[in-house]
């Protein structure tokens, strides 16, 4: 009789280590080496010290062991000085990003006690700006630098929530509720992620590692202790390497990057085209969303395939993919991997049994990757749950419910088959469409809501919003999208708003989602037929079918109605109103790279009034100039 195998795996055993004092080690043996290259100017490892140390000392007199302090900085010389300053306070480092809305650092701020926020007080949200300051003497030269910074204190009135003791950093997660949720996390949790890093990349003194991802998101944080915690240099990526995988694989070049951390959809077209030469690029990190193919022959660097959502610490699994493998070049989606040292995988039926290997259930997490919880008890006993005596993985004392549909193999690997709930994935970020729908329904033009989601043949999403108005509100799709902008994070802001009378039920009187899905694909397709809001499109005048439109202009349009998803798009359209957005205008540009020969940078697109304007800057790109001009 053969036994069935259960879903449940465990990685190599793991004993927490220390993040901070590992970085002061690296300070007293080698204080002359580089810590930060930002730009042209480097950081050594006693001048990242001893900024660290001057800022500490200007925040100790307010900021206390166990604080939330807001960092409103982008990837910089000043944003890992004050990261390290906070850890060597004992404070907790809470990244928001450069310019966090004002809505959403209100809904923080009247739910979490924090103490204060760390940003150039020019983009500070307006009650911060007019509050108490104390100058910090932060790193103002390099990449995304301030122009100055500040500790900025409002009044005494703060939220009650504190993180747990012993919390390092926290992380805001997208919340069902309509208002973020905050999840804290240990020194010696981020030590195990780190640790592995360490052992599987091999980065030492001498390295360069990337400082790439948004600070906003938990996985930069993997990269900047990573550097700082191994002896080797950290490396700020200025902002356009976001938008354009060509610029992005010219700056791994010219900074001679070794380590790098990167967003799936943003890597992802790198590989439908011959890998760059000439890369120092040993080690490339890659999370976040689904990888739909295997690197190729080509691919010089080892890419790790990534999965762990920010209750379990940046990462849980991952597999790694070398030029020399079997399967290499492969079309299939590459599985997310096995468990890191100090993780235990468990595969559940609803019940939270276990399931046997091969088959589909949700992914428990457990072990020294978890987290502390979030900054709400009662969402902690949610979704951190205690295993059923009958049900005990030996060691494992909680174990965190993802939410996410996988699958184990027979080695203990995993296959990731998406989500459980309403949660998805835009551009690499979790996002919960009840969270944008209550930064519609904060706006007194909108009675109600409801978000959902149309994916294109590739498997890429988009977000429309199908808004019902408050009565005698008329309000355009497009103020309304100007409103949410200040609640939500770039990925969360739909690419359309559609006003409607009311909204299709089902059977149980809920919201009929699939039926708004279909009437919105019913949408799209028909939009190809209408050339301007309000007036039916024809063959004969669609910009595709007009005689007048350019062997330039049509690549541009049907390009882009493709990523968008929009066949309705006209050449008079602006690129970002239409829906675009920082990984659309990376696709846009590589594939009009791939067409044309000409490259172009993510500014010009953006600068373009419209399509037909950027289509003419790339015919005049790739105009021979006459001889002499």
């Amino acid at each position: 009789m053969t036994r069935t195998t259960l879903s449940v795996a465990h990685g190599p055993a793991a004993e927490p280590t220390r993040v901070l004092a590992r970085f002061e080690d690296w300070a007293r043996r080698t204080p002359k080496a580089p810590a930060v290259i930002d730009g042209t100017g480097t950081w050594t490892y006693q001048d990242l010290d001893a900024a660290a140390a001057l800022a500490a000392k200007d925040l100790a007199d307010r900021v206390k062991p166990g604080d939330l302090v807001g960092v409103c900085l982008d990837r910089s010389t000043a944003l890992v000085v004050t990261a390290v300053a906070l850890a060597r306070i004992g404070a907790v480092y809470l990244p928001l990003g450069p310019r966090p809305g004002e809505r959403r650092i209100r809904a923080v701020t009247e739910d979490l006690d924090v103490a204060c926020l760390i940003g150039d007080p020019g983009v500070l949200p307006e009650e911060y700006r007019g509050g108490e300051h104390v100058p910090l003497l932060l790193p103002t030269d390099g990449v995304n630098a301030p122009a100055a910074a500040v500790a900025a204190f409002a009044g005494p009135v703060r939220g009650t929530r504190r993180a747990p003791e012993g919390t390092l950093y926290a992380v805001l997660t997208s919340g069902s509720t309509g208002r973020p949720k905050a999840v804290a996390v240990a020194e010696a949790s981020l030590s195990v992620a780190l640790d592995w890093y360490r052992a599987e990349t091999g980065i030492a003194p001498g390295d360069r590692q990337s400082l790439l991802i948004g600070v906003a998101f938990d996985p930069h944080l993997l990269e900047l202790w990573a550097g700082l915690t191994s002896g080797a240099a950290l490396v700020p990526a200025p902002d356009d390497t976001r938008w354009d995988s060509q610029v992005l694989t010219d700056w791994w070049r010219d900074t001679g990057l070794t380590h790098a951390v990167a967003a799936t959809p943003t890597v992802e077209p790198l590989l439908d085209r011959p890998w760059p030469q000439g890369l120092e690029l040993r080690h490339l990190v890659v999370g976040g969303d689904r990888m739909r193919r295997r690197p190729g022959a080509d691919v010089t660097a080892t890419v790790h395939n990534a999965y762990g959502p920010a209750e379990a610490t940046v990462l849980t699994t991952a597999h790694a993919m070398r030029a020399t493998d079997p399967q290499a070049g492969d079309q299939a989606p590459p599985p997310i991997g096995t468990a890191l040292p100090g993780v235990t995988l468990v595969v559940t039926d609803a019940e939270g049994r276990p399931v046997a290997r091969g088959e589909d259930g949700e992914l428990r997490v457990g072990g020294h990757c978890l987290a502390l919880g979030y900054l709400d008890a009662e969402l902690t006993a949610l979704r951190f749950t205690t295993p059923a005596p009958d049900l005990a993985v030996p060691g494992v004392d909680r174990l965190y419910r993802t939410g996410d549909r996988v699958r184990m193999n027979p080695d203990g690997s995993l296959d990731f088959l998406g989500r459980l709930d309403d949660q998805v994935k835009i551009s690499g970020v979790r996002i919960e469409p009840a969270e944008v729908e209550a930064a519609f329904e904060q706006d007194p033009r909108v009675r109600t809501a409801v978000v959902t989601v149309l994916r294109d043949s590739a498997g890429h999403g988009r977000l429309v919003a199908h808004v019902r108005t408050a009565d005698g509100a008329e309000p355009a799709p497009a103020e309304l999208l100007d409103a949410v902008r200040s609640w939500l994070p770039e990925q969360a802001v739909p690419t359309a708003v559609r006003i409607v009378d009311g909204f299709p039920l089902d059977a149980n009187g809920k919201v009929d989602r699939p039926a708004l899905t279909a009437r919105e694909q019913d949408r799209t397709q028909a939009q190809a037929q209408a050339p301007a809001p309000g007036a039916p499109r024809t063959a004969a005048t669609d910009d595709l079918a007009d005689a007048a439109t350019t062997a330039t202009e049509r690549l541009v349009l049907t390009t882009v109605r493709d990523l968008l998803g929009r066949p309705g798009t006209a050449l008079g359209d602006n690129f970002t109103d239409a829906g675009g957005t920082s990984i659309i205008a990376a696709r846009l540009l590589a594939a009009v790279e791939g067409e044309t020969g000409v490259r172009l940078r993510a500014p010009e697109l953006l600068r373009s009034t419209d399509l037909r304007t950027f289509a003419a800057l790339i015919d005049h790109r790739r105009t021979p100039r006459p001889e002499g001009a």
